[in-house]
């Protein structure tokens, strides 16, 4: 056991080097155009200092670990930004050079956005469509990205929470033969972390499908820490494997922590990595 807390807690100290060094691409998630938006697919993406806004041709950025640390699990990883921008360097590509670190592949996803101004998508429709369809692609290209199909997880912060929820909680079945064949997969994903999940993150009751959990967020979060606590509570009464870390102090929009100067938030992805680690997502 000691030997396996040294060798994560180098992982985590090493976690720049080794994502430096991983794989990077950006791959469309409907290469002839999202459902909805194929007319829109050619606009360029809008981005300025932290954030990506008119997004018509929703994608993932690659990160793979090198293939000596590629443990097989993967996340899907959620930025959020209410649905009006994606907060896609601190909450897109920082944790997912994260997750690579640790062994995990990752894919930060750039999702149409509901309520930026003008638009005409909705979460419910377009922004989950968006995800779900992230989970089926890393499912059908899982032997090409050397991933373990029944290992592949979502991260979800804050609006992106509530997109991760809604997949994770929702049927996830593939669609009918008619569909493409990549729709026809399962959309469900194996585990689920939220870092302070917006209010649509909750269900309305949890169903018995639902992953093992991971939960953060801070206890003055005006927006999230009341959700997540409301998850929480869900997982408890449904008796399904969840661990939750409400920090006493950090507010909304701590990202990966590196920002703070409180030692709780600065290290909460360590408890991250120790939880993918005890659930046996960062070995093979």
């Amino acid at each position: 056991m000691r030997a396996l807390v040294v060798r994560l807690l180098a992982a985590i100290c090493t976690v720049t080097l080794v994502a430096a060094q991983s794989k990077e691409e950006r791959v469309s998630l409907w290469p002839n155009g999202a459902p909805g938006s194929a007319s829109r697919r050619q606009e360029p993406e809008v981005s300025q200092d932290y954030w990506v806004k008119n997004v018509h041709d929703p994608s993932l950025t690659v990160f793979l670990p090198p293939p000596d640390k590629a443990s097989g699990a993967a996340v899907i990883v959620v930025p959020g930004g209410g649905h009006r921008l994606l907060v896609f360097n601190a909450e897109g590509r920082d944790p997912a050079q994260f997750l690579a670190g640790l062994g995990i592949a990752a894919f930060a996803l750039k999702y149409r956005l509901a309520r930026e101004e003008g638009s005409s998508y909705s979460i419910e429709r377009d922004a989950r469509a968006d995800t779900y369809r992230a989970l089926r692609l890393v499912r059908s290209r899982a032997a090409e990205w050397h991933v373990d199909p029944t290992r592949i997880g979502v991260m979800g912060f804050s609006a992106g929470g509530e997109l991760a929820g809604l997949v994770a909680f929702g049927a996830g079945e593939g669609e009918s033969a008619e569909a493409d064949p990549i729709d026809r997969l399962n959309g469900r994903p194996d585990f689920a972390i939220f870092v302070y999940p917006g209010p649509l993150a909750v269900p309305a009751s949890l169903p018995k499908t639902a992953p093992p959990a991971f939960l953060v967020a801070a206890s003055d979060d005006p927006c999230c820490a009341v959700p997540t606590i409301q998850l929480l509570h869900q997982y408890r009464d449904a008796g399904i494997p969840v661990e939750a870390h409400i920090l006493a102090k950090g507010g909304h929009g701590f990202n990966m922590g590196q920002r703070s100067n409180l030692l709780s938030v600065h290290t909460w992805p360590q408890r991250l990595a120790e939880w993918l680690t005890d659930i046996g997502m960062t070995r093979k």
